[in-house]
């Protein structure tokens, strides 16, 4: 829902949101863990969702000259 209310943010639009019980492939929980490749490489991100979304909103808008 973080991801959905920051694209409402950035786009200026309500999503219209149609909840239905988990589906097939639906993943409930993630135990995503960058530490091995930051140990490795060092890589640590370092762009907030807010912040990812916006500039993904941005590009989206001018590429496609949507009218949303």
């Amino acid at each position: 829902m973080d991801y959905i209310k920051e694209l409402e943010i950035n786009l200026g639009k309500e999503a219209k949101k149609e909840f239905l019980p988990m589906q097939p492939g639906d993943v409930p929980d993630t135990y995503a863990d960058i530490s091995d490749l930051s140990d490795e490489l060092g890589y640590q991100p370092f762009t907030s969702v807010s912040e990812g979304v916006k500039n993904f909103s941005e590009w989206f808008k001018e590429y496609y000259q949507s009218k949303i």
